[in-house]
C-alpha cells in the first residue's frame, strides 16, 4: 500500500514510486492509437502530450523494444504493435454495454434510415464500438469503429461530458486542452458546446466531422449513474432539419433510456 503523511489534519497518498512513468507511457500509448493505421510523429505525440521531445522518444523506443509501437519504415510515423493485440485476446468477452446496445442499434437504424455510432468513454478518450449502416442512398461514415478522440472533440464526446458535473467535465476539457489543436477546437469552445447541449438534454453537431453534414448525440449512463457512452446518429445536413431534428433526438433518448435499463438489468 502506498504510505501516507499527514497535511493540514489529512491523511494524503503518497505517489506511488514510478507511477508517474506509467502514467506517461500510458498518456503515449493513447496518442498513438489515435493515429491508428496512419500514424503518429513524434513531434505530434510531444505537442499533445506536453511532454518534452527527449521523453517521448525514451518512452516510444521502449514501447518499440517491447513491441507495444512500431515505427514505419516508410513515412517514419509510429503506431500501436501487433503484440496490442495479441495481449488483448487474454479477455475477449464483450462489454456489458455493447451486448445491451447492440439490437438497439439496429433497430434505431432501420427505423431512421442513417447511420448510427456507439461511443464509449475510456479515460480522457472517446472510442467508437460499434456502428450501423442504414438504408438511405446517402450514408455519412465519418468514423471507423476502433476510431478514438479526445473527449470534446465529437459530437458524441460533449454529449458525455454534458451529462458529467460541470467540475469533471471541466477538469477534463482542460486536461485535454492542448490535444484540441488538431482538431482546430479550443477550450471555450468545447465548454460551449458542453453548456448547450447540458441544457438542451442532448448534443447537436451543425457542423460534423465531414462537410455538409450533422450529428446528434445521446448520453448513456451506466448503472452507477455515470455517463458511460453516447448514441449517434450522422446524417447529411438535410436529413436533420429543425423538424426531424426533434424526432430524431426524441428516438435516440429513448433508445439511450432503453439501453440503460438492460445494462442495470444484466440483459
Amino acid at each position: 500500500m502506498a504510505e501516507r503523511r499527514r497535511a493540514s489534519g489529512r491523511d494524503i497518498p503518497e505517489p506511488r514510486p514510478g507511477a508517474q512513468a506509467i502514467r506517461r507511457a500510458l498518456s503515449v500509448l493513447r496518442i498513438l492509437a489515435a493515429g491508428r493505421e496512419e500514424g503518429v510523429r513524434l513531434s505530434e505525440v510531444a505537442q499533445s502530450t506536453a511532454l518534452t521531445r527527449p521523453t517521448v522518444h525514451r518512452i516510444v523506443h521502449v514501447l518499440v523494444e517491447e513491441g507495444i509501437a512500431e515505427r514505419s519504415d516508410k513515412s517514419g510515423r509510429y503506431v500501436i504493435g501487433r503484440q496490442v493485440s495479441e495481449l488483448a485476446l487474454a479477455r475477449q468477452s464483450r462489454s456489458p454495454l455493447l451486448v445491451a446496445a447492440e439490437p438497439y442499434l439496429a433497430k434505431v437504424s432501420a427505423q431512421l434510415g442513417d447511420t448510427l455510432f456507439l461511443t464509449v468513454r475510456t479515460g480522457l478518450d472517446t472510442l467508437c464500438v460499434a456502428r450501423r449502416i442504414g438504408s438511405y442512398p446517402i450514408q455519412v461514415l465519418s468514423i471507423e469503429v476502433g476510431a478514438r478522440r479526445p473527449l470534446g472533440v465529437s459530437s458524441a464526446g460533449v454529449a458525455i461530458l454534458a451529462a458529467l458535473p460541470a467540475h469533471d467535465a471541466r477538469k477534463i476539457v482542460a486536461a485535454n486542452q492542448v490535444r484540441f489543436k488538431a482538431y482546430r477546437t479550443s477550450l471555450p469552445a468545447v465548454l460551449g458546446q458542453i453548456q448547450a447541449a447540458r441544457h438542451r438534454g442532448y448534443e447537436l453537431r451543425d457542423i460534423g466531422l465531414v462537410p455538409g453534414t450533422k450529428s446528434l448525440s445521446a448520453w448513456i449512463r451506466g448503472p452507477d449513474g455515470a455517463p458511460a457512452a453516447a448514441i449517434t446518429i450522422s446524417a447529411v445536413r438535410h436529413r436533420l432539419n429543425p423538424r426531424r431534428e426533434a424526432e430524431v433526438a426524441d428516438t435516440l433518448l429513448d433508445a439511450a433510456h432503453t439501453v440503460e435499463r438492460a445494462i442495470a438489468a444484466g440483459k
